[in-house]
């Protein structure tokens, strides 16, 4: 009998269950959405919701009981056929996901069951993401930026290009306001024949 025995054996022993766990939560907060089974994403899903809390909280405490469950595992990218590091699980964690539901009080995840079979065991298989992910905020300006940070940045006047393009505009103002006046100086030439050639 089973009585109060909770969650999912899998078919692993205790540790790889463990790594198992802590390696799906570690790429699911890296790509936002991954594909697995049902089973698997079932019992993840409880454990990604309750690092995702501790994110909220923000504290010191709460990173290092994050480190203690997760591990701090390297967010790498391959650029150019080397690999670049790009921070941390915990860090794009604490930095990234933990602000972006600070207004939400649960239901960080979804299980989205696909039409989809996995070949060789005909598995059922699932997309476990995070709720939000696809409205990631734009990114900001220089000016933005700047003004976050105490910097005073140049008005549009003040900026190179808009003086340049203003003392363009004048010179254009002028030269389209000495126009009329050299075809009025045009119209009062004389022909030959004594009489004014509007034509010219």
């Amino acid at each position: 009998m089973r009585h109060r025995v909770a969650g999912r054996r899998l078919s692993r022993t205790k540790e790889h269950r463990l790594a198992m766990r802590r390696n799906l939560v570690a790429s699911l907060i890296q790509h936002e959405t991954i594909s697995t089974t049902i089973e698997k994403a079932k019992e993840v899903k409880p454990f990604a919701e309750k690092l995702i809390t501790l994110a909220r909280k923000g504290t010191l405490s709460a990173r290092r009981r994050a480190i203690a469950l997760l591990g701090n595992r390297d967010i790498v990218e391959n650029e150019d056929g080397r690999e670049v590091k790009k921070g941390t699980v915990v860090g794009k964690l604490f930095s990234e996901l933990g602000p972006r539901y600070l207004e939400r009080p649960g239901g960080y995840t979804r299980i989205i069951r696909l039409s989809l079979r996995r070949l060789g065991d005909n598995g059922q298989l699932v997309l476990l993401q995070l709720v939000g992910s696809e409205e990631k905020p734009e990114k900001e300006t220089k000016t933005t930026r700047k003004k976050r940070f105490g910097r005073k940045a140049k008005k549009p006047a003040e900026s190179e290009h808009a003086v340049e393009t203003q003392e363009v505009a004048e010179a254009e103002e002028k030269a389209e306001a000495q126009e009329p006046a050299a075809t009025e100086e045009s119209k009062d030439v004389k022909s030959p024949n004594g009489k004014t050639d509007e034509n010219q």
